[in-house]
């Protein structure tokens, strides 16, 4: 068996092999609420043969969405829209299911990504953004309002309220979105937080946010429930949050009880200068794995099982994450199995399109 399609256990959850559906928005909610399309969407990528799929973000709250047209999960309607969504997926499938929750900051209230880039504004449908700094991400965005202390604190009571909803909702696992710029980022990154108050300036103050969130999601949430957290390992800016940074977080969740850590970059300023090729996120994941204990994915330009399973065998990653290559091929963890000599769950309507060379490749 290779390595990428070999087990892994998340806490109580196990993962039947390293390959990961990482959440990718599909801006198509209503009100907060899937609709058909996410269920054929999830639908369809339930049978993919990955380990895991996780949903796209969804908000803690209305003001929270990066779009209008994201999902949520901050009442009893958005709840029970998304319970049914799991019960129609866990009908024909096992593959467990994770959610990440987010509060998009200052980058929220923007349009879906095939229109013209600009802020929705209140009177459009859209609403005004908060932040730890009024500062805007760009001239296409809103200048945020800077959050006070009791506005943080209630929105730390809407993660842990929408991971309660996630949980009871029937999610396997939960994921914190603490990277691409969106607000827990916004805390963390010195360029995006200007705050003097307990919540700005030097590192212990940046991290708490996200510490604070972590902390009031684990009371609520079992501790048989793995939760983790994605994170943007550098802003690819100078003076701005970077992998020393990324390191010391981790590890002081690590020791709250963090369940893995979800390795990205970038998406926080403007001025980013990033080096993208195959492999160009990897480096971040390999260098936080070897200083913290805990189950760490990759994430970035990776479309070839040979270059995943390169990536687990060699130990830069615990788990790979594979978005826009499942958006455009749902069986890439079928292809990547039968080219590597793996096994793959598939519903039993699928299994005689096994192709003849492949006679193992179906569970």
């Amino acid at each position: 068996m290779t390595k990428l399609f070999s087990p892994i256990i998340i806490d109580q959850q196990t993962l039947e092999n390293r390959v990961i559906i990482p959440p990718m928005c599909q801006y198509s909610a209503i009100d907060g609420k899937p609709t058909d399309w996410h269920k054929m969407h999830y639908g369809s990528l339930s049978h993919s043969g990955a380990g895991l799929l996780i949903f796209e973000a969804t908000s803690i709250c209305p003001d929270g969405r990066l779009s209008p047209y994201d999902l949520g999960i901050w009442d009893d309607e958005t709840e029970a829209a998304m319970s049914k969504l799991i019960k129609s997926i866990r009908k024909y499938s096992a593959i467990p299911l994770g959610i990440q929750l987010v509060h998009a900051g200052r980058k929220a209230s923007m349009p879906e990504p095939w229109k013209e880039n600009k802020y929705i504004t209140p009177q459009q449908g859209g609403w005004k953004t908060v932040a730890p700094s009024a500062i805007a991400y760009d001239d296409n965005h809103d200048t945020p309002k800077e959050l006070t202390t009791d506005e943080i604190k209630t929105i730390i009571k809407q993660f842990a309220e929408a991971a309660k909803r996630a949980d009871d909702a029937g999610f396997d696992m939960i994921e914190i979105h603490g990277a691409h710029g969106y607000l827990i980022h916004q805390f963390l990154s010195p360029l995006s937080n200007k705050r003097t108050d307990e919540y700005g300036g030097p590192l212990e103050n940046r991290i708490r946010f996200a510490v604070e969130i972590f902390k009031a999601i684990r009371k609520v949430v079992s501790m048989e429930k793995a939760v983790g957290i994605r994170i943007s390992a550098t802003d690819w800016v100078e003076g701005g949050w970077d992998l020393e940074q990324s390191i010391a977080l981790a590890k002081t969740l690590k020791d709250l009880g963090c369940s893995f850590i979800d390795v990205s970059t970038g998406a926080l300023h403007k001025d980013q200068k990033i080096p993208v090729g195959p492999n160009y996120q990897v480096p971040f994941a390999q260098a936080i794995k070897e200083q913290v204990a805990m189950p760490t994915m990759t994430v970035g330009l990776i479309t070839e099982a040979t270059q995943a399973q390169g990536i687990i065998g060699t130990g830069q990653a615990d788990m790979v994450a594979i978005g826009r290559g499942m958006l455009y091929n749902p069986h890439w963890a079928w292809q990547a199995a039968a080219e590597l000599g793996a096994q793959v769950t598939a519903p039993p309507q699928y299994l005689r399109c096994q192709p003849h060379q492949y006679k193992n490749l179906f569970k």
